[in-house]
């Protein structure tokens, strides 16, 4: 299976008003192949402290254990070369069998405890599928990866605040 990059996204929301326009978006994303969801779940924390949990996969059960396996493949290999990887692999697919979430459990205790009443968490691990073909022409092209971030609009202030303050002091 081919995999994307994968972005582990928190957002919060203050006094929720879930329209369904948000999962609108993530269909749309999907059905045009440019994000899948590996795993979302949303807590929503009510005024009295009770919580409502709400979970999704766009993984088939077949694809969600492939994914485990790649995933435990991966850390088995950096754990212990060719042997960790194909203990990683078992115990990665075993993990997920049966209908297993990534986002599940005592994994995802805090967000239980860390948001106040009257608002709610969403914690997705999302795959960019728009990068695979990507990665792939830059592979056939001897590329290789040597660093990536993202850039966040707070972040170009920041660096306008930065710019201001020493242009201020010459």
């Amino acid at each position: 299976m081919a995999m994307g990059p994968i972005q582990l996204l928190i957002i919060g929301f203050d006094d929720p008003q879930f329209r369904g326009e948000v999962r609108a978006e993530l269909a749309r994303l999907r059905e045009s192949d440019v994000i899948r969801l590996i795993d979302l779940l949303v807590v929503y924390k009510h005024e009295d402290g009770t919580l409502e949990r709400y979970q999704h996969s766009d993984l088939t059960q077949e694809e969600q254990e492939e994914f485990g396996a790649l995933v435990g493949a991966l850390i088995g290999l950096g754990a212990g070369g060719e042997e960790g990887a194909e203990v990683g692999a078992e115990l990665g697919a075993a993990a997920l069998e049966g209908g297993g979430h990534v986002l599940s459990g005592d994994d995802v205790w805090y967000a239980d405890e860390a948001i106040p009443p009257n608002t709610a968490a969403a914690i997705a691990l999302i795959e960019h599928r728009w990068a695979i073909p990507l990665r792939e022409s830059i592979f056939r092209a001897n590329g290789f990866h040597l660093a990536d971030a993202w850039v966040h609009p707070a972040d170009l202030v920041a660096i306008g605040l930065i710019a201001s303050e020493e242009a201020a002091s010459h």
